[in-house]
């Protein structure tokens, strides 16, 4: 199909905003448990009301300090407690949040202080406080500076004790469904980031219509933990519904506590990018190998694919179903054990989850539901949910939201949650968005009979070999790292003779894999790049990434690189995208070397 469209199932009204949920939650339901703080290694209930009073607080505090409607605030802190605080304060006092990732260089800062022309700052710690001061001169608009670890909550509602309620009735007042609610800066691939300006409605229009299709799992009786980075706009919807819905949740900020905090918190409901599901997939095979189990978890991955697969076409004949029953209590039920016990389903975004491993995941009792969007859509704009489920594909428009497949196959989406604009670039704004209202997403794509889309690729990033076939990377590269050792990837070939590829291996999960084959676990990466063992996993690896192309298409060389790809060396954007014109670049000679022989 060419275009698919789904009718809106709520309308966004005129004088609608984000601060009109919390102050009903707070008038209807002060007494009920909105959000979980992390205290000492315990979490603490906190009502909604006790929320409700710290907004109204910290948003006196910026009027206090000179905040006006419309000033642009900015906010750099990991996932936690506070930044849902800061952000519904700053709409409180009628104001704009300007999310900036707590991982930013201080040229990162600098450009979106300025570029924003933020007013105030909130930062986590006294490392950032540092890297804003020695930034301020590029930002000549920028005033007061609040540390989240310095207190800035007790000291802003200090400062805004005599603000009386009624200035911030009239600062509510300001606020519309027109109103801009936050200013992200797109992380970039190449260029200056861009900021997007999405509006109350933007956010509105997507919570109506887009969470309330998980319904099921977004309630007053359900709980959401929160870990990836709010800075994103996936995360942000996710916090914002949680309050629409009443849904209780917690913010983890460092994942490498994951676990554990998954096990406390005992969420029913979470969001990950794909590299979280996969490593739980490979953590638990490779637990299974070491403990002398892997061909009983082999097989019961196999039972939890094909009973997932048959729900589609009927469901389980008895036969499966008896084995499904039997793995449940053998293995299922541990996996949904390192879950907290009680998730019953998750959002996965941000790159493809992979057809095998969401099917696996179904299979084991804990549906993943792929979804598409932007931060120009303000997140999803399209996604899969229990009564419209095709795995391998992001899912169905959400209601309200049109899809259409241009000529070149870029996928282009109008609706309520196309942004306004970027901010003060009309050139970059007429380029994204044409006369008809059509977003033009860069994004290759398909949709089916029935209106389900699948990802192709990247239109910029399309490698055209010296033989004029058309490759798009990503089908390749989110294969290759679905498997255990990998953790980084890039495929390679433009104007070149064929396909090739550069791999990093996984740092966390090398050790256990070293010791099942008999080598020392603390073996240097750069040991092992030509490891005949480390060779048959990742030929393997590659032949099963290659089943999804063309022979044309396929990758015939790769080369093991010693360094990984990440955030902290450039390489990587905050969202966990490959920079690869910077990967390209350094690592030019590896590239070279694989043409070369």
């Amino acid at each position: 199909m060419r275009e698919y469209s789904v009718p809106a199932t709520s309308e966004v009204g005129p004088d609608a905003a984000l601060t009109d949920m919390l102050t009903e939650n707070v008038e209807k339901h002060g007494d009920e448990v909105g959000l979980r703080i992390q205290r000492g290694g315990r979490w603490e209930d906190v009502t909604w009301r006790q929320f409700g009073e710290q907004v109204t607080g910290v948003a006196k505090g910026l009027i206090a300090a000179g905040v006006q409607p419309g000033d642009r605030v900015a906010l750099q802190a990991k996932t936690r407690y506070e930044w849902p605080l800061f952000d519904f304060a700053i709409w409180t006092a009628g104001a704009v949040t300007v999310p900036v990732y707590e991982t930013s260089s201080p040229d990162q800062v600098a450009w979106i202080l300025a570029d924003s022309g933020a007013v105030a700052a909130v930062v986590e710690r006294a490392e950032h406080a540092s890297a804003v001061d020695s930034v301020r001169d590029q930002a000549p608009d920028l005033g007061p500076l609040y540390v989240i670890e310095d207190d800035a909550v007790a000291t802003l509602t200090a400062a805004g004790a005599d603000v009386p309620d009624s200035e911030l009735a009239a600062r509510r007042a300001t606020l519309n469904a027109d109103s801009l609610a936050t200013l992200i800066y797109t992380s970039g691939t190449t260029g200056r980031p861009k900021g997007c300006e999405l509006t109350h409605g933007n956010f509105l229009f997507e919570i109506d219509n887009g969470i309330t299709l998980l319904d099921r799992f977004l309630g007053e009786d359900e709980s959401l933990l929160l870990f990836i980075p709010l800075a994103h706009v996936l995360a942000r919807v996710l916090q914002v519904g949680a309050v629409k819905t009443r849904t209780i949740t917690g913010h983890t900020p460092d994942v490498k506590n994951l676990l554990e905090d998954l096990g406390a918190f005992k969420p029913s409901f979470v969001l990950a990018v794909p590299r979280v599901f996969e490593k739980v997939f490979n953590s638990a095979k490779a637990k299974a190998e070491a403990d002398g189990k892997g061909k009983i978890f082999d097989r019961a991955a196999a039972v939890a694919i094909a009973w997932s697969r048959a729900q589609d076409t009927g469901g389980a004949g008895l036969g499966l179903r008896l084995q499904h029953a039997l793995f449940d209590r053998l293995v299922y039920g541990k996996l949904r054990a390192a879950l907290g016990g009680r998730c019953l389903g998750a959002i996965s975004g941000g790159a493809p989850l992979g057809e095998r491993l969401g099917h696996f995941f179904r299979g084991i009792g804990v549906t993943v539901f792929e979804g598409y969007g932007l931060t120009e859509t303000t997140a999803a704009a399209s996604v899969n949910h229990e009564k419209a489920l095709r795995i391998g594909t992001v899912g169905r428009p959400l209601p309200g939201v049109s899809f259409r497949i241009a000529e070149d196959g870029e996928i282009l989406i109008r609706g309520g949650v196309v942004m306004r604009g970027y901010w003060k670039n009309e050139q970059a704004t007429a380029e994204a968005i044409d006369a008809e209202g059509w977003f033009h997403t860069g994004d290759i794509g398909e949709i089916d009979a029935d209106g389900f889309t699948k990802i192709t690729g990247r239109k910029k990033e399309i490698l055209v070999t010296a033989g004029g076939k058309n490759v798009a990377p990503a089908v390749l590269e989110d294969r290759l790292r679905a498997h255990r050792l990998v953790s980084q990837c890039i495929v390679v070939g433009d104007q070149r003779p064929f396909i090739a590829a550069l791999v990093t291996l996984d740092a966390e999960a090398l050790p256990l894999w070293l010791e099942s084959k008999g080598k020392p676990a603390d073996t240097p990466v750069a040991a092992l790049a030509d490891d005949p063992d480390v060779k048959a996993e990742l030929d393997a690896a590659v032949a099963d990434a290659n089943r999804a192309v063309s022979q044309a298409e396929a990758i015939k060389r790769y080369r093991v690189l010693a360094t990984d790809f990440t955030e902290e060396n450039g390489m990587l954007t905050p969202s966990l995208k490959l920079k690869r014109s910077v990967v390209v670049k350094e690592f030019d000679a590896e590239v070279e070397a694989l043409y070369s022989r």
